[in-house]
């Protein structure tokens, strides 16, 4: 009962936490975009843009790092044995989060923020880049720690437990390059997705019409091509999720038994026990098996 409750908590905050962070990471790119769009221009449209979604990332990314500081103390208090087995190598990219992206994320948000009128233009603008770097090296680090769970490499066992023995091994994990690539390409989805949601939703009820067309426009230029290369990049993970993780993703699915072709689990109630027979399912014939292996 103890380990059910444990990963419903984790779960719970996981989920509400990834809320926030693609959010983040895409809408800081599209600021940034804004903002060099108003100083090369020199178009006050964009200045007002780029101000009305800041505000928007400013108030995201709080929400981001409080529901992200409690996924994790949850490391220590839910999951202290597997934190203490597996540190020496899960705890540095976590270190490097935390030292390199965060502190470079959080000091050039408030460099951003309150630097207006303050700091030159050229530099104010460095700033909210130095911010969607921030998010982007942030999601990399987050990536790799959550990558060598699914596919362990680049360490050695020293007294039963894995001690890292090659950083880089990391960074060019498989799942983690495909996962990554995915990750930042669902961001800008999102953040385009919000941007344009926003814009339109202005337009609908009497938002300056130029100023929010320009918006909407950036958002739609953004997300069309990102959508089509998420696919791409997407159907390739599910062929290495496949290959690492196949167990996985069958209880991700719901398949209890080994089948070919395998559907792909839309809903289902039961089938947890006995003989495994769901009670209730919708689910797309075959889909699995082509997600899984091509």
């Amino acid at each position: 009962m103890r380990i059910d409750l444990a990963r419903i908590e984790f779960a719970f905050v996981t989920i509400n936490h990834f809320f926030f962070v693609p959010v983040t990471i895409g809408l800081a790119f599209l600021t940034a975009l804004l903002q060099t769009a108003w100083h090369r221009s020199k178009n006050d449209e964009y200045l007002r843009l780029t101000r009305f979604f800041g505000t928007l990332l400013v108030i995201n990314v709080a929400i981001g790092v409080v529901t992200g500081l409690v996924q994790e103390f949850q490391f220590g208090m839910n999951w202290g044995a597997y934190s203490r087995l597996v540190g020496n190598v899960f705890g540095a990219p976590l270190a490097m989060e935390g030292l390199a992206a965060f502190f470079l994320e959080s000091t050039f948000l408030g460099l951003w923020l309150f630097g207006w009128d303050k700091l030159p233009r050229r530099i104010h603008l460095l700033t909210i880049w130095a911010v969607s770097l921030g998010t982007v090296l942030s999601a990399a680090f987050i990536m790799a720690a959550n990558s060598w769970m699914q596919h362990p490499v680049g360490y050695t066992m020293v007294n039963g437990k894995p001690q890292l023995n090659d950083v880089w091994a990391l960074f060019t994990n498989p799942v983690f390059l495909w996962g990554y690539a995915k990750v930042l390409l669902a961001a800008l989805v999102t953040g385009a997705v919000v941007m344009l949601a926003v814009s339109a939703w202005q337009l609908r009820h009497g938002g300056d019409r130029e100023v929010f067309t320009r918006s909407a426009r950036l958002a739609l230029v953004v997300m069309v091509p990102a959508v089509l290369f998420v696919l791409l990049v997407g159907d390739e993970l599910g062929v290495v999720e496949g290959r690492y993780q196949p167990m996985k993703i069958a209880a991700a699915e719901a398949q209890w038994t080994t089948c070919q072709p395998c559907s792909f689990s839309l809903f289902q109630i039961g089938g947890g026990n006995n003989d495994h027979t769901p009670t209730q399912i919708i689910a797309v014939p075959h889909l699995l098996s082509l997600l899984a292996t091509n």
